[in-house]
């Protein structure tokens, strides 16, 4: 089995059923298998791949130690113990990327030649979105110059009704004398009363303009530097991301609040929000389907994303191969063959061997997956800003109907007074 870059390590003890002893040494979670090296000799104890895998469980061994066992087809079990920091973290982490590779789709992509010059049918549709991605991009560009002129309109309106009110009170003062009791109006509370429930409702249909989901990627969390790695999800939204345990809302970051996503490798990253005076709050997230969801956040949190030192070396480091010879049957996934059933006489010199391909190879589907993602995206983000520019239009039209009434109205009282 070729040897890949781990995801994540554990220091720990490996049951040894020859010799009926324990061995110190570190536990490794890769793409797709699990070892298990000695201190020692450096040996490697045990390996197998996840596809292999029956059953993890946490036991005891001998009623007293706690034990994490694995169960590998052809009933060979393993125990692991003494694992740090603890075995209820490394069941959660084994158990997630097991039971998402169980879940992803069977088979191996089959890297084979194209004939001619002829793109795939895979290609041609990645070029398809490509180019709908270039198009929703342009598009995005023009809403956001769009936006920015809405959004300096709207300042001048709240400058010039600043000024209105000052007006307003002016006048008031000039109308009636400091010891008139009623200086302040009925009808005006009432009026005041409306605009703030008005504001409400406006707030209201912001926030679930904001809160649809484009991504929902389950992980395993942990919050503030803590190593108890739990059970959740992250959820990415077109204003934020939320990251969740089994049971509740760990945290929400809102998009103008995150500081920092580093990427540890493709399946581990760091979101962090900066504090001055008390602790940063930083969130966790290990998941097999992590590189969905770098897609999107790479796109969204362009200049918020930092890629480490160890993800550079993971993707440096090459897949194994998708035909290992240490594995056994699994030979007869990488490739399908296709024999004539009858041969005519005369032609058995001639007899070819084809290799079925896909339309579309595991690859493509997976780059596919990624752009559609993106193009979610950017297509609920566009919808986002076109409701908070249709909202801003109705809010224009209205403060300048109201700064034309009031212009009025302050016009005549002031021809009163003179």
């Amino acid at each position: 089995m070729s040897q890949e870059a781990p995801i994540h390590n554990w220091p720990g003890s490996y049951y040894l059923t020859s010799v009926k002893r324990w061995e110190n040494g570190t536990l490794s979670l890769s793409r797709s298998a699990v070892r298990f090296v000695s201190n020692q000799t450096k040996e490697t104890l045990a390996s197998f791949r996840l596809s292999r895998i029956m059953e993890i469980k946490m036991e005891s061994s001998s009623f007293i130690f706690s034990t994490l066992t694995v169960l590998e087809e052809g009933n060979v079990k393993h125990w692991f113990g003494s694992l740090k920091p603890n075995r209820v973290v490394v069941y959660n982490v084994m158990e997630h990327f097991w039971r998402e590779r169980l879940l992803s789709p069977s088979g191996m992509e089959t890297r084979g030649g194209v004939t001619g010059n002829e793109p795939s049918k895979g290609q041609e549709l990645i070029n398809l979105v490509a180019g709908a991605q270039r198009r929703l991009e342009d598009t995005g560009r023009v809403l956001s110059y769009q936006g920015e002129q809405f959004d300096s309109m709207m300042q001048g309106l709240e400058k010039m009704d600043s000024d209105l009110g000052v007006a307003d009170k002016l006048l008031s003062e000039l109308e009636s004398p400091s010891w008139w009791p009623f200086s302040k109006l009925p009808w005006k509370i009432q009026q005041e009363a409306k605009a703030e429930v008005a504001a409400q409702a406006a707030a209201t249909s912001k926030a679930s303009a904001r809160s649809k989901v484009i991504a929902t990627i389950p992980a395993v969390v942990s919050k503030d530097g803590d190593c108890d790695l739990k059970p959740g999800f992250l959820v990415i939204l077109p204003s934020s991301l939320e990251v969740h345990d089994a049971c509740c809302l760990l945290h929400r970051f809102d998009r103008s609040e995150v500081d920092e996503i580093r990427v540890h490798s493709p399946y581990e990253i760091t979101v962090r929000q900066r504090f001055i005076g008390r602790p940063d709050v930083r969130c966790r997230l290990l998941s097999a389907k992590m590189p969905e969801a770098l897609a999107v956040l790479e796109m969204q949190y362009k200049k918020k994303v930092e890629f480490s030192a160890e993800y550079t070396a993971f993707r440096a480091t090459p897949a194994s191969s998708p035909c290992d010879t240490d594995t056994a049957g699994f030979l007869h996934g990488c490739q399908e063959i296709e024999v004539p059933m009858e041969i005519p006489a005369g032609d058995l010199s001639q007899l070819q061997v084809h290799v079925l391909q896909p339309a579309v190879s595991q690859a493509e589907a997976q780059e596919l997956k990624q752009m559609l993602l993106q193009l979610k995206s950017l297509a609920l983000e566009a919808e986002t800003e076109l409701e908070r520019q249709d909202e801003a239009l109705n809010t224009l039209s209205n403060s300048a109907d109201k700064a034309s009434m009031a212009i009025g109205e302050h016009t005549c009282r002031m021809r009163r007074l003179l």
